[in-house]
């Protein structure tokens, strides 16, 4: 070993350059890391999109599931991907869930009046407690089972996905829900509009009822318009509505996993982070103004990060686990679709 002579002038300059190589991981490594996997996300995300122009039916969240899937068990997943992936399925969906909150505002929900926001209220909880009770007594896994019913009686996959943070299920009973709950929600969407005259309804009154009981924000719009613009926007509105009601429905999850839990000091709070933002943005949504072209970019921008987590969450998927679920939670997604469009209507014709 040889030992190179170091002058007083040459030590502050390599005292210097070791500081900058200490630093340098620090700065560069978490955006390097997540890189491949946000862009093996983006372009599946991208397929999707593309795809959504061909088929017109399905959204790109679902299609976006249905990408990864393939993409993963065909091709498989590179391991370089996975800390991207991750991001993607955790923070971008998370923050998605708060900039939902644009979509809105405390007077669209007192729009369809206190009877509208109460027959959205009692169905949800009826539909939510009726699917709980029946998964258990067929069978199904309790996470799985809640994840199906919020789903059906929220807001489909964003309800799921936001659900989950809280029961952590496997990213396998993720993808069975959002499948299952697009199934039937698309169903819905193509049959309800037919079952109208059949049922007496009036354009309000069956607004009301797809808005009630219809899974997906995008199944609700398009299958109350095409009953008529008051339909549609009365059916927008009880979304919207129910999409408020996430947050109430989260904080209980959360509370009923921390009694369940052995340790309550090490339960998740009742009141996950994002849950709170979601709540501070629909109160400032409905007291500013926000200019319409930018409410449309943000609208825009939720659903992008949106699809990028459920591509992400595609990606993890293994077709063969998700398999092995069987069909009971098939069957309970389905009963829970019944369920909701009869409670549902009775409500709206009744009280």
């Amino acid at each position: 070993m040889s030992f190179l002579p170091v002058t007083a002038n040459d030590l502050p300059s390599q005292l210097n350059s070791a500081a900058a190589e200490r630093k340098r991981p620090a700065v560069t490594a978490i955006p390097a890391g997540i890189v491949p996997g946000l862009v093996l996300v983006a372009m599946i995300t991208s397929v999707a999109y593309s795809a959504r122009g061909f088929s017109g039916l399905f959204s790109p969240m679902i299609l976006a599931v249905v990408a990864g899937m393939i993409y993963s068990n065909v091709l498989g997943m590179p391991g370089h991907a996975k800390p991207g992936i991750a991001f993607a399925q955790k923070r971008l969906l998370r923050f998605a869930i708060v900039l939902l909150g644009f979509q809105l505002t405390l007077g669209q929900v007192a729009g369809i009046g206190l009877g509208g926001v109460c027959i959205v209220a009692a169905t949800l909880g009826a539909t939510f407690l009726f699917t709980v009770t029946l998964g258990r007594l067929i069978g199904v896994d309790a996470k799985l089972s809640q994840l199906i019913a919020a789903g059906t009686s929220i807001c489909g996959a964003s309800a799921i996905v936001a659900t989950n943070i809280v029961t952590d299920a496997r990213d396998e009973d993720v993808t069975y829900a959002v499948a299952a709950i697009t199934l039937f929600g698309t169903i819905a969407m193509l049959g309800f509009p037919l079952l109208a005259p059949a049922f007496g309804l009036d354009q309000h009154a069956f607004g009301l009822w797809a808005g009630a009981s219809i899974h997906e924000v995008a199944q609700v719009i398009g299958a109350g318009f095409q009953n008529g613009a008051l339909s549609g926007e009365t059916a927008t509105v009880a979304k919207l509505t129910r999409v408020a009601m996430l947050a109430p429905m989260v904080i209980a999850l959360g509370l009923m996993a921390r009694r369940g839990s052995a340790d309550a000091s090490g339960a998740k709070p009742p009141m996950p982070w994002f849950v709170a933002a979601f709540v501070a943005v629909v109160a400032l949504n409905s007291l500013v103004a926000v200019p319409a072209q930018i409410h449309s970019a943000i609208a825009l921008a939720a659903q992008i990060m949106l699809t990028m987590g459920l591509a992400a969450l595609g990606l993890q998927d293994d077709i063969s686990q998700i398999r092995s679920r069987g069909l009971r939670p098939l069957l309970l997604a389905f009963s829970a679709f019944i369920f909701i469009g009869c409670f549902s209507l009775i409500l709206v014709k009744f009280a």
